[in-house]
């Protein structure tokens, strides 16, 4: 008789190989045999199959499937009970999953995975594995609650996820996002270039910045409010935010989420505010400036009157008195002056009640130009009127042809001697709103020395005998009391364009 020693010597390893592998792996591992009679043997079964199980090796072994079945839970029993059937019967492998329930542990997931070989007397044989799977199962429970919360969150959310794979130069948009883009299908955005078209071009500046800022890791997350165009050709404002979630080995971004949110209302809220306050500011400033004004001109005349009385007491010859009263009629006129200039202004500022009419700019220009036609350079004046025959605005009448009255004065006044005057009234729609643009060749401004005193009270810019610095103060006041506004453009030499945007 031959001794192998190589192989008795494998074997041997082998053997204490595979019994060390079952004691690592923290899986219960059988062998079940079924005789052609419906006989049940269970041969094998590893020693962590009694942990798994919480059961004795001396309660398990009598009746080891009776034992396992028993801590089934009783609404999987029946599943369980007919995989195993079909396994033998139909030659399926066994794989099912169940619950039971263990004296210590609780309720536990377990998974039967086995294969399945017919013997030559016709005896199944089922290798299998028996995995603890309560942990996987608990954290599916955990992922299906969390991505049902997520779900619920965007269905309820105002807004909406984007998901932008840079490396295919695709974008994913939520059912949500579509809806904030007023589009059916992405087929619209099927690309991220795509948003140059629809993105405000006032905005695509900032857009870009606060995207490569975030690309360059220059920002934590990217955060823009732009104007987008939908497809009813209206724009509306959205937030949109995003982090780069994975970028490649030099840095370079691959894959960004966001999410886009309609804030349309709460924008055109924040930008109306901004109005009104602008508006309140320029009222304060109006107000401080109307304060400086009435006390520095009271307080010359005041000072002027102390000073022509503190003379005539002074005076002993009555000559000298009389000379000096003239003085003081000049003074009490030029304050009677001032005082009707500051009750003009305050009227116009005060008069909440205002009378507004539907009025023909034609009618109002042609009554001005009759008015103002006793200047002397108004023979000289070419009048060229592009304003249409049936242009109307809601305005004052009287403020309509104060405001007239005095850009058509102040374009004789200072009209340019070695020029013939030519002076040109427009009128168009400029982003819905009515404009009106008065335009001469005369003297011009300098706006760079003097811009930001035009429309202020008693300022003047040329010479002439007749200019007092009131006018453009209180045309400005008319307008804005209208709530429209004026603005010029002007350069000396060549003319002066005021341009007057009306509310409606």
């Amino acid at each position: 008789m031959e001794f192998d020693f190589y192989k008795t010597k494998k074997k041997t390893n082998t053997d204490l190989l595979q019994s060390k592998l079952f004691d690592e792996i923290q899986d219960a591992f059988f062998v079940l045999t079924i005789s052609e009679h419906n006989d049940y043997k269970m041969p094998f079964i590893n020693d962590y199959a009694y942990e798994m199980f919480e059961i004795l090796q001396e309660d398990m072994f009598p009746n080891t499937i009776l034992s396992v079945y028993k801590q089934i839970h009783q609404e999987d029993k029946n599943r369980v009970k007919q995989s195993l059937i079909d396994a033998i019967k139909k030659g399926n492998k066994w794989n099912v999953i169940f619950r039971a329930q263990l004296p210590t542990k609780g309720l536990c997931w377990f998974n039967i995975t086995s294969k399945r070989e017919t013997n030559s007397d016709g005896s199944a044989a089922l290798y299998g594995r028996i995995r603890d799977i309560t942990d996987f199962k608990d954290q599916e429970l955990k992922l299906r609650i969390s991505e049902e919360r997520f779900k619920f969150a965007m269905e309820t959310s105002t807004s909406g996820v984007w998901d932008w794979d840079m490396k295919a130069n695709t974008v994913y948009y939520s059912p949500q996002s579509l809806k904030i883009l007023e589009l059916d299908a992405t087929k619209n955005l099927d690309a991220p270039e795509r948003w140059n078209e629809i993105v405000h071009p006032d905005d695509l500046e900032k857009y870009y910045k606060a995207l490569n800022d975030h690309f360059e890791n220059k920002t934590s997350f990217y955060e823009n409010f732009h104007r987008i165009l939908t497809p009813n050709k209206k724009y509306k404002w959205i937030l949109s935010r995003g982090k780069v979630i994975t970028r490649d080995a030099n840095g370079n971004p691959l894959k960004v989420i966001g999410t886009h949110t309609d804030v349309s209302s709460q924008k055109e809220k924040e930008l109306e505010l901004m109005k009104k306050m602008e508006l309140y500011s320029e009222k304060n400033n109006r107000l401080l400036n109307f304060s400086h004004i009435v006390s520095h001109n009271l307080n010359s005349h005041a000072g002027n009157f102390k000073l022509l009385l503190d003379m005539i007491d002074l005076e002993e010859n009555f000559a000298d008195k009389r000379e000096t009263m003239k003085y003081l009629r000049t003074v009490s006129n030029d304050l009677n002056k001032t005082i009707e200039d500051l009750s003009q202004i305050v009227n116009i500022q005060n008069n909440a009640g205002i009378v507004v009419e539907s009025l023909n700019l034609n009618t109002y220009l042609s009554r001005v130009l009759n008015i103002v036609s006793a200047y002397s350079y108004r023979n000289n004046a070419t009048i060229i009127n592009n304003i249409p025959a049936e242009a109307t605005i809601n305005f004052n009448p009287a403020y309509l042809e104060s405001v007239l009255q005095n850009l058509c004065t102040n374009a004789i006044k200072y009209a340019n001697p070695d020029k013939f005057l030519i002076i040109e009234f427009n009128f168009f729609l400029e982003n819905d709103k009515k404009v009106l643009t008065i335009k001469d060749n005369g003297l011009g401004i300098d706006l760079e020395k003097y811009g930001h005193l035009l429309f202020g009270m008693y300022k003047t810019f040329h010479k002439h005998e007749k200019a007092n610095g009131i006018g453009l103060y209180i045309t400005k006041n008319q307008i804005e009391s209208m709530n429209g506004s004026v603005t010029v453009e002007s350069q000396v030499g060549k003319g002066t364009t005021f341009k007057i945007i009306f509310k409606d």
